[in-house]
């Protein structure tokens, strides 16, 4: 089992910055790849970024040059920043890790992101 917990979310104006934090704790040896995820009210959960295990990365096209992830394995720690803050990037920014075995695919709770002025 593997626990996440996020953090760093808030109310910020448009422009400014946040930085996302995801504390993972628990069997981390059989995680593959970490991300964060995103869901605007009344919309789908949707990819914003993920990492694997060897450092690949991926940005959802709306937040690249904007939003950057990373990882601390040894810390067992992922991080989302996020510039140029937009009202559209207002949404509750979800935690979630796998491992190649389908069975291990963890989320964490959640954290409120509101961008507005």
């Amino acid at each position: 089992q593997v626990q996440l917990v996020e953090s760093g979310g808030g109310l910020v104006q448009p422009g400014g910055s946040l930085r996302l934090s995801c504390a993972a704790s628990g069997s981390m040896s059989s995680i593959y790849g970490m991300g964060w995820y995103r869901q605007a009210p009344g919309k789908q959960r949707v990819l914003v970024a993920s990492i694997k295990e060897v450092g690949r990365t991926n940005h959802a096209d709306s937040v690249k040059g904007r939003f950057a992830i990373s990882r601390d394995n040894a810390k067992n720690m992922m991080y989302l920043q996020m510039n140029s803050l937009k009202p559209e990037d207002t949404a509750v920014y979800y935690c979630h890790a796998w491992g190649r075995d389908p069975t291990h695919d963890y989320w964490g709770q959640g954290t409120q992101v509101t961008v507005s002025s």
